[in-house]
Protein backbone atom coordinates (compact mmCIF):
# COMPACT_ATOMS: atom_id res chain seq x y z
CA UNK A 1 0.00 0.00 0.00
CA UNK A 2 1.93 3.33 -1.26
CA UNK A 3 0.72 6.71 0.91
CA UNK A 4 -0.80 9.30 -1.07
CA UNK A 5 1.12 12.59 -0.54
CA UNK A 6 -1.83 15.82 0.21
CA UNK A 7 -0.74 18.94 -2.13
CA UNK A 8 -1.83 21.93 -0.55
CA UNK A 9 -2.44 25.10 -2.27
CA UNK A 10 -0.67 28.34 -1.77
CA UNK A 11 -2.31 30.59 1.00
CA UNK A 12 -4.30 33.81 -0.20
CA UNK A 13 -3.03 37.21 1.78
CA UNK A 14 -5.52 38.66 4.58
CA UNK A 15 -7.67 41.22 3.41
CA UNK A 16 -6.71 44.35 4.99
CA UNK A 17 -9.32 45.70 7.44
CA UNK A 18 -11.52 48.87 6.38
CA UNK A 19 -10.48 52.37 7.74
CA UNK A 20 -13.13 53.98 9.39
CA UNK A 21 -14.15 56.34 6.95
CA UNK A 22 -14.87 53.32 4.53
CA UNK A 23 -17.50 52.05 7.30
CA UNK A 24 -18.65 54.63 8.13
CA UNK A 25 -21.98 55.29 6.02
CA UNK A 26 -22.61 51.35 7.07
CA UNK A 27 -22.50 52.05 10.27
CA UNK A 28 -24.91 55.18 10.17
CA UNK A 29 -27.14 53.10 7.97
CA UNK A 30 -27.08 50.53 10.95
CA UNK A 31 -27.44 53.03 13.42
CA UNK A 32 -30.46 54.40 11.40
CA UNK A 33 -31.85 50.72 11.14
CA UNK A 34 -31.78 50.49 14.41
CA UNK A 35 -33.11 53.42 15.65
CA UNK A 36 -36.22 52.92 13.62
CA UNK A 37 -36.76 49.35 14.93
CA UNK A 38 -36.46 50.73 18.77
CA UNK A 39 -39.26 53.21 17.77
CA UNK A 40 -41.26 50.66 16.61
CA UNK A 41 -40.85 48.10 19.40
CA UNK A 42 -40.26 50.66 22.37
CA UNK A 43 -42.77 53.67 21.64
CA UNK A 44 -45.44 52.82 18.66
CA UNK A 45 -48.04 53.17 20.76
CA UNK A 46 -50.23 56.09 22.89
CA UNK A 47 -48.99 59.73 22.15
CA UNK A 48 -46.34 58.90 19.33
CA UNK A 49 -47.92 56.32 17.60
CA UNK A 50 -47.94 56.67 13.59
CA UNK A 51 -50.13 54.42 12.81
CA UNK A 52 -53.89 53.77 13.82
CA UNK A 53 -55.14 50.49 15.63
CA UNK A 54 -52.56 48.15 17.46
CA UNK A 55 -51.38 46.42 14.63
CA UNK A 56 -47.74 47.25 14.91
CA UNK A 57 -48.25 46.78 19.09
CA UNK A 58 -49.54 43.18 18.45
CA UNK A 59 -46.69 42.29 15.76
CA UNK A 60 -43.88 43.76 18.34
CA UNK A 61 -45.57 42.30 21.29
CA UNK A 62 -43.16 39.73 22.51
CA UNK A 63 -40.26 41.84 21.19
CA UNK A 64 -41.22 44.44 23.82
CA UNK A 65 -41.62 42.39 26.77
CA UNK A 66 -38.26 40.33 25.35
CA UNK A 67 -36.44 44.21 25.58
CA UNK A 68 -38.19 45.21 29.21
CA UNK A 69 -40.69 47.61 27.52
CA UNK A 70 -43.58 48.28 29.52
CA UNK A 71 -46.31 46.79 28.00
CA UNK A 72 -49.95 46.23 29.94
Amino acid sequence: MSATSIERSPSTAPLPIASPRELLPYAIFAGLLLTILIYFVGAEEGAFSLFSGSYVHEFVHDGRHLLGFPCH
